[in-house]
C-alpha cells in the first residue's frame, strides 16, 4: 500500500461508526453546546450500538443518546444546553434510574482524561476533598502521598475505546484545526482514546497548515486521529466558533419535545432518521446556519 493511500483517513460517518461496537467505552469532545460532533452522535442514534458507556461534558449529544436507549453509564461533570440549565432528555434518563453514572467534578474529569493519555492508572489531586463527590463514587479512593503525610484524591484514569470530535479544519492525514476561543479538552480526549474520529467543517489540502497561523491552531498529532469525516456544520445544533453559534431556536425546539407525548419519536423522525443534508434543510438551511450568532459566554 502506497504511503498515500495508509494517510488517507477519510470516510463517511457511517464507515466510523461501524467501527464502534455494543458496550465501548466512548469520548465525547466539546462542552455543553459548543462544538459537538452532533452528526456523528446522530449516525450512532440510527444504528443498532448499545450499551455504551459515554464520557462527555455533556450537552444534547448525552441526551440524544440517552432518549435513543444507547447509554448504560454515563461519566460527566455535567450536562447542560447553558440557558437551557439541565438537558432534558438526560433528566428524564437520570430521574428515572435507567444510567449508571459516575458524576465528577470538572476538574477531577479533566484529570482523568490526562492520566489516561499518559498511561497511568491515576493523578492525586485535592480536587474533590471534603466534598460529596467521593460518596457518590465509593470506587474513587485516596491515597497516600510519599512526600508528606497527606492523603490526595486518586482520580482513575478514564481511559476511552473511541473519541468522538469536531473541528473547524482537517485535511485528508489528520491533521485538525480549532479556532476557536477555547480548546475545551478536546486534545486529552483525542490522546485518551485508542480510536479517535473527528468530523470537520471543511477539508482542506495538508498545505493549508503550513502557515504558521494555521500550525498553531493544531492541538494533537494526526497519528492520534483515525477517521476524517467532512460534514459541514457537522457541529449542528451546537456551535463551531468561529463559524457558528448554537441554535437557540432548534435547542428550544427539541427541548419543548421532551415535554410532549411521544416527543422524541417525533423529533428523531424530523431531524435524525434522515440524510445530512434533509438535516441541514429542515434547520433552515447552510447559509442560515452560518449567520447563527456567536455565544458571548
Amino acid at each position: 500500500m502506497s504511503d498515500k493511500r495508509m494517510s488517507d483517513k477519510r470516510m463517511s460517518a457511517a464507515q466510523a461508526v461501524a467501527q464502534l461496537q455494543d458496550g465501548m467505552t466512548i469520548g465525547i469532545g466539546g462542552w455543553g453546546p459548543r462544538r459537538k460532533p452532533m452528526a456523528l452522535v446522530r449516525e450512532i442514534v440510527r444504528s443498532s450500538l448499545k450499551d455504551l458507556t459515554i464520557v462527555a461534558y455533556g450537552g444534547a449529544d448525552v441526551g440524544m443518546l440517552c432518549a435513543a436507549g444507547k447509554v448504560k453509564k454515563l461519566v460527566f461533570a455535567f450536562v447542560s444546553l447553558d440557558f437551557i440549565p439541565l438537558e432534558p432528555y438526560f433528566r428524564q434518563a437520570r430521574q428515572s434510574g435507567q444510567l449508571e453514572v459516575m458524576e465528577i467534578d470538572e476538574g477531577m474529569f479533566m484529570l482523568g482524561l490526562k492520566a489516561a493519555g499518559m498511561r497511568i492508572p491515576f493523578i492525586p489531586t485535592r480536587v474533590g476533598l471534603g466534598t460529596d463527590v467521593l460518596k457518590q463514587n465509593p470506587s474513587i479512593k485516596l491515597v497516600s502521598s510519599p512526600y508528606d503525610d497527606k492523603d490526595w484524591l486518586a482520580m482513575p484514569a478514564l481511559p476511552l475505546d473511541a473519541a468522538l470530535l469536531h473541528v473547524d479544519r482537517a485535511d485528508a492525514r489528520g491533521v485538525c484545526q480549532i479556532n476557536g476561543p477555547d480548546l475545551y479538552m478536546d486534545d486529552l480526549f483525542a490522546r485518551a482514546a485508542k480510536k479517535t474520529f473527528v468530523s470537520c467543517d471543511e477539508l482542506v489540502d495538508s498545505s493549508h497548515f503550513e502557515a504558521p497561523e494555521a500550525a498553531r491552531a493544531v492541538h494533537w498529532e494526526r497519528a492520534n486521529t483515525t477517521g476524517v469525516v467532512h460534514i459541514p456544520f457537522g457541529a449542528h445544533p451546537s456551535s463551531c466558533a468561529p463559524a457558528y453559534g448554537f441554535d437557540v431556536s432548534h435547542f428550544k425546539l427539541y427541548a419543548a419535545s421532551a415535554k410532549e407525548e411521544g416527543g422524541w419519536a417525533g423529533y428523531a423522525d424530523k431531524f435524525i432518521h434522515c440524510s445530512q443534508e434533509e438535516y441541514l434543510e429542515r434547520v433552515g438551511g447552510a447559509a442560515a446556519l452560518a449567520k447563527l450568532p456567536l455565544p458571548v459566554f
